[in-house]
């Protein structure tokens, strides 16, 4: 295999992930199938060989084509949901099937594309880079030219949107709830945290997550997260306290939760067949985690999943 065939490999082995961040950019899977053949068109013409993170890259110029597709719409409008008929065939690899298309669009919901589409191109590469595929701010502000500090403020702004958007939802029933509202700082902290969390216990890294988490923690679930536990073959205990039983006991957890807002405020879903089962509930102190509650009744909760 020679170099631009082991290029054209590795990039088809990123392309799924590549395709979703533009998708959740731009909100039309035309222009996401766009920017992803715009992104190997600018790979064949780098020096790929020098360099050393190829995902972290080329999620890098994906998202930057998207953002600048995204600005380039300017009083445009377009519907941000469609599902578009395109054959692909001008594209590297790419080959249609409607069944992977209507999941993909599925996966990330109307009722999100809406409230994405209320923010500016900056607010929404942020929000979706950060809170959907947790890329650092450090990273972000790299991509958008800002600084960290900036690319955290955008993320944060949107985050409120959505805070606000769910608020107003609630305002519309029968018993309106008012939501909390957190600064910009104790807001992304707290995403950081939970991103800090989920990376460790995905891989397994007993170190990362016990760096993360408060000597006194208390992991607390309701009835129904137990008995979904028996239910599934995991042991789920009702309390779990301390650092380091915590971090045992997720750093073999095996369900797999994705990143979520939970009445507006950062968290995690277990979701299954598309639809949320539970969720994790968080409590950060002194820039630490010091509660996690697991519930599986969810009723009275309204959730987006985000990933």
């Amino acid at each position: 295999m020679n170099d631009n065939d082991w290029l054209a490999a590795r990039f088809e082995s990123d392309r799924p992930r590549l395709r979703a961040v533009a998708y959740r950019v731009l909100g039309s899977l035309t222009e996401a199938d766009d920017a992803v053949q715009e992104t190997w068109l600018r790979v064949t013409r780098s020096d790929a060989a020098a360099v050393e993170n190829m995902s972290g890259w080329l999620t890098t110029i994906v998202a930057r084509v998207s953002l600048n597709m995204l600005q380039s719409r300017k009083s445009r409008r377009e519907d941000l949901v469609d599902v578009p008929e395109d054959d692909g065939s001008h594209r590297l690899g790419t080959v249609a099937d409607p069944e992977q298309e209507a999941l993909l669009a599925e996966s990330v919901g109307a009722a999100m594309f809406l409230i994405l589409d209320t923010l500016t191109p900056a607010e929404r590469l942020a929000f979706v880079l950060h809170d959907m595929f947790a890329v650092p701010f450090e990273e972000i502000a790299a991509i958008m030219d800002r600084t960290p500090a900036a690319a955290r403020q955008l993320a944060s702004r949107a985050r409120r949107r959505f805070q606000q958007q769910d608020g107003g939802a609630q305002a519309a029933g029968a018993a309106p709830q008012s939501l909390p509202v957190q600064d910009e700082s104790a807001d992304a902290a707290q995403a950081d945290s939970i991103h800090a969390f989920l990376t460790a216990s995905r891989e397994g890294d007993f170190e990362a997550l016990l760096a993360v988490l408060a000597p006194d923690i208390v992991v607390r679930a309701d009835r129904a997260a137990v008995r979904m536990g028996v239910a599934t073959g995991m042991d789920v205990p009702d309390e779990i306290r301390g650092a380091d039983a915590v971090t045992r006991a997720f750093t073999r957890f095996t369900l797999a939760p994705v990143p979520a807002l939970v009445d507006g405020r950062a968290g995690l879903a277990y979701v299954q067949d598309g639809v949320p089962r539970g969720v994790f509930l968080f409590r950060i102190t002194d820039g630490l985690i010091s509660a996690i509650d697991l519930r599986a009744d969810l009723t009275g909760l309204d959730i987006i999943v985000l990933d």
